[in-house]
């Protein structure tokens, strides 16, 4: 367990005198640059927040491509305003392409972080494979049973004396022999003055 927090322990150590470093050597090539004041001090603070996000999105697995460009960038600044600090470059009189690109250094770390920072990984989904199913035929529903219809009921017979019978057959032979053609109801109930049903049933009688 001492093992491993003295491993840790050296580990955080040696990281922090990286970043004082790192972080001192981006300010004095900002500062030569002509960014001077909390100016010279926000670009070591651009640079590392730049360098740690893309760390982070390595770590993540997803977007790898564009994680990896913006790392390099971020060391390449890093790297570079170290090795410029080490008597390469005289930061009295820095040339005019470092002023430019310390400048401009601002839109570039504001571009990485929030491309880094609010693209959304993408995810592997499948779509749902949705099988087919069939149909089942729907069964028309059956019509109501209709009310059985009641026959009207059949009329009484009316009854009719034996004697307009024989006067009714009278008629109808005095018509037949006149007109030669037996004589109908509508005629046999004129010629007798009798209602219509009793027209009929006599005319059943004939």
């Amino acid at each position: 367990m001492r093992t491993h927090l003295a491993r840790v322990d050296a580990v955080l150590v040696q990281a922090f005198i990286a970043a004082a470093l790192s972080f001192a050597h981006l300010h004095d090539v900002a500062v030569a640059a002509g960014q001077d004041g909390w100016k010279a001090w926000a670009y070591p603070v651009s640079v590392d927040l730049l360098l740690v996000a893309a760390w982070r999105r390595l770590r993540s697995g997803h977007g790898k491509a564009a994680a990896w460009c913006w790392f390099v960038i971020a060391l390449a600044a890093s790297l570079g305003a170290n090795v410029a600090t080490a008597g390469l470059l005289d930061l009295g009189n820095v040339p005019a392409w470092l002023r430019i690109l310390v400048a401009g250094w601002p839109a570039i770390a504001f571009l990485g972080g929030t491309l880094l920072a609010h693209t959304a990984p993408k995810t592997d989904t499948e779509p749902e494979v949705i099988e087919d199913q069939e149909d089942e035929p729907e069964t028309a529903p059956e019509p109501p049973a209709q009310p059985a219809i009641e026959a009207p009921p059949q009329p009484s017979p009316v009854p009719v004396p034996s004697a307009l019978v024989d006067h009714a057959r009278k008629v109808a032979a005095e018509h037949h022999a006149r007109t030669g053609v037996p004589i109908d109801t509508p005629t046999l109930r004129a010629r007798l003055g009798v209602p219509a049903p009793m027209a009929e049933a006599i005319a059943a009688h004939l």
